[in-house]
Formats: structure tokens, sequence, C-alpha cells
């Protein structure tokens, strides 16, 4: 079993200076939490995997594809593979759990 604490993933992503810490990477998936500040500008690129995004702490809009959705905490969002895609509009400090079917390369 592996199991974690929000709090020590926080510290651990905050430690490495990045905004993304993968924690979990399986054969069939990979699991990473997310940060972005209030105001921040999210840099992502469409990714070859889908995935699903579950928002645990913050405020912001995100648009995927063509539509364009506010979301908060317990907002759950899903990502097809290849499609572009940003969060937006941020105005809460946004902590986002991340998980990527196949696992991200």
């Amino acid at each position: 079993m592996k199991a974690f604490r929000l709090d020590e993933l926080e510290a651990e992503r905050a430690a490495n200076n990045g905004a993304y810490l993968q924690f979990v990477k399986e054969r069939n998936m990979s699991v990473g939490l997310y940060a972005l500040d209030a105001g921040e500008l999210d840099p992502q690129q469409p990714h070859a995997e889908d995935e699903v995004y579950f928002i645990v702490s913050g405020r912001a809009s995100i648009t995927v594809g063509m539509e364009t959705t506010q979301v908060g905490r317990g907002s759950v969002v899903y990502v097809p593979a290849g499609v572009a895609h940003k969060f937006h509009h941020i105005t809460e400090d946004l902590r986002v759990m991340v998980v990527f079917s196949p696992p991200e390369s």
C-alpha cells in the first residue's frame, strides 16, 4: 500500500521549487500534485494522456477545448488526451490532484 498526506506532498513540492510533484507512477496511471498561485499563468500544453483534475483547494476557471467552467474545492474535471486546456483567472491559490492514464511520460 502507498498512502500519502497532502501537507507532506505540498511541502515536498515546495521544497523542490516546482509547480508539479509526481508521487505515484504505476503501469497504468500516474498521480501528482499541481500548484498554481493566485494570479499565476498556467504554462501547460496538451498532454498525450487522458487526465482527471481533482481540485483540493483554491478557485479558478479552466478552459478545456472550447468549454470554460469555474472550479473550486471538490470540483473534478476530465481532460481527454491531446485537448488544449488551461487554468486561468486564479483567484485563490490552486492545489490540484492530477491523475494521468496511461502514466505521464
